[in-house]
């Protein structure tokens, strides 16, 4: 699959999953509670996902889809007492499949950028993606910003988001340039760095692996500029089906609120990103 912060620019048209069955009571759009719409409700969802984006959406040993997104999509049509229909795609067909009206949204992990928002509706961001600094467990403490870090060597891989932000606000401390993120990892376990800036859930997953030898931990806290690494990962729906957005949005607030979001986070992320 293409990475979390690849774009995409779909429309589809309008849903065909939805009942004569009594209306659900959602807000409108612009947050005023004191004006409700009366909505449809859905007797499925149609979700589409693809299946290579591990913690977010993959197969098990077992052959069976699990992940952050597909448990999320569960949890938000449990909350709406509606059945879940969770078909997989390939990243590149996720988009032409929504065109031609095959789902009602799709969780796959896209970026809410203008550019897609020129073609269709999200959800309220569910997750985002911070940058995050680790470091050598026998290093001393440092203050994770420009003045504490001031002489200190950064790894950081060549042409991210994250190069950009260290060049724009860390400029007195050195950049030790990799081609990509697993060398700067390997350039930190090696000693060749003091820190190295990644994204947040990259990290996670390889302080917690075995090709850390467990040589590092997270230090300082998220970093989540959206200039350089965005404005959050929603659901996109489509801009002529204003219904299904605040249907999930409904949803999706009340997931929060039930703590089921945070045990999925917790399930899914054993390393905390934030």
């Amino acid at each position: 699959m293409v990475a979390l912060a690849a774009t995409a620019l779909f429309q589809i048209a309008p849903s065909m999953a939805q009942s004569t069955g009594g209306p659900d009571q959602v807000g409108t759009a612009d947050g005023d509670s004191s004006k409700q719409a009366a909505l449809p409700r859905r007797v499925v969802i149609r979700f589409l996902t693809d299946s290579d984006f591990p913690p977010f959406d993959f197969y098990d040993e077992d052959g069976v889809l699990v992940g952050f997104n597909v448990d999320l999509a569960r949890a938000i049509c449990l909350e709406l007492n509606t059945s879940c229909d969770i078909k997989v795609r390939p990243w590149e067909e996720l988009i032409p499949a929504l065109l031609k009206g095959d789902a009602d949204a799709v969780i796959a992990g896209h970026k809410v950028t203008a550019a897609a928002l020129k073609q269709v509706d999200f959800t309220d961001r569910y997750f985002h993606t911070p940058g995050r600094f680790a470091g050598r467990k026998d290093a001393p403490e440092s203050e994770m910003s420009p003045g504490g870090l001031e002489g200190k060597r950064i790894a950081v891989a060549r042409g991210t988001p994250h190069e950009a932000f260290l060049r724009a606000f860390f400029r007195d401390s050195p950049l030790v340039v990799y081609e990509n993120a697993d060398l700067a990892r390997e350039g930190l376990a090696a000693g060749k760095a003091d820190y190295i800036f990644d994204d947040g859930i990259s990290l996670a997953f390889w302080l917690n692996g075995t090709l850390s030898r467990q040589c590092c931990e997270m230090r300082g806290g998220p970093f989540l500029e959206p200039k350089f690494f965005g404005d959050g990962i929603a659901i996109a729906v489509p801009k002529n089906d204003p219904g299904i957005r605040l249907l999930l949005n409904k949803a999706l607030d009340r997931v929060r609120a039930s703590g089921r979001f945070e045990e999925l986070v917790q399930r899914y992320f054993p390393v905390r990103i934030y």
